[in-house]
């Protein structure tokens, strides 16, 4: 069984549809899904518990960062394979994809984290998103399946759990670039990859609040202070819906 963890903030707008996406799987039970909210003030864990019962809600004082949210949600997890996903996240046709991650990790023993092409959605999609996430999507090629470097964007991060609580989950120090940090961190016990036959697509919505540029600025500063500071450089991730 693969356990999907979604960490949510305010996600009412997106997470109905990214819910229901996976109603068929998890009335087969391929899949179970794990909310974990940082106290929403919306209807997002009402809605959320319309498809899965474990709906996590943060009750400490401070902000949950998304670190804590995904290592709480893994804590309940029961499946073989982890997915860490955006609640804006879409996968198509789910059962299907689903087999398909699998097999790769069924081929490959030594395999322990995977990610797939990111685009953003084709309604929502700008020029500046099909340039950009085409370069990144490449560039997660060479530095997964080539370089064995490690590295993976948070809207879709596909884990062995054995593996993941082998390296202790992902860093709750780091506010952002967790995601970064976790498939750097896998690379020390195994072997990721990015799967470019299969493509998930998402919102973009953080590209079109605060545009490219600024945005690229955040994800370098923050990835080369990860590699060689071995922290962040932002201290909030400002949750943009």
């Amino acid at each position: 069984m693969i356990s999907i963890v979604i960490p949510t903030l305010n996600e009412e707008k997106e997470i109905g549809n990214m819910l229901n996406n996976f109603d068929e799987s998890i009335k087969k039970r391929e899949v179970e899904v794990i909310i974990t909210d940082g106290k929403s003030k919306d209807k997002t864990a009402e809605i959320a518990r319309r498809y899965t019962q474990k709906v996590l809600v943060y009750s400490g004082e401070k902000r949950q960062t998304i670190s804590k949210g995904k290592n709480d949600g893994a804590k309940e997890a029961l499946g073989e394979f982890l997915l860490f996903q955006d609640a804006d996240v879409f996968i198509p046709d789910p059962s299907d994809f689903f087999k398909t991650i699998v097999a790769c990790f069924e081929r490959d023993k030594k395999l322990v984290g995977a990610t797939v092409f990111l685009k953003v959605r084709p309604n929502d999609a700008t020029i500046g998103d099909k340039i950009v996430f085409g370069a990144v999507n490449y560039l997660f090629v060479i530095m997964n399946n080539f370089l064995g470097i490690g590295a993976a964007a948070g809207e879709f991060q596909f884990v062995r759990a054995d593996a993941f609580r082998k390296i202790n989950g992902f860093n709750e120090k780091l506010v952002v670039a967790e995601d970064q940090d976790l498939f750097h961190r896998l690379t020390k016990i195994g072997r990721t990859k990015i799967i470019s036959s299969l493509t998930v697509y998402h919102s973009g919505r953080r590209a079109h609040a605060i545009g490219w540029p600024r945005l690229l600025w955040k994800w370098w500063t923050n990835y080369f202070s990860l590699v060689i500071l071995k922290r962040s450089t932002s201290k909030e991730w400002e949750p943009l819906r």
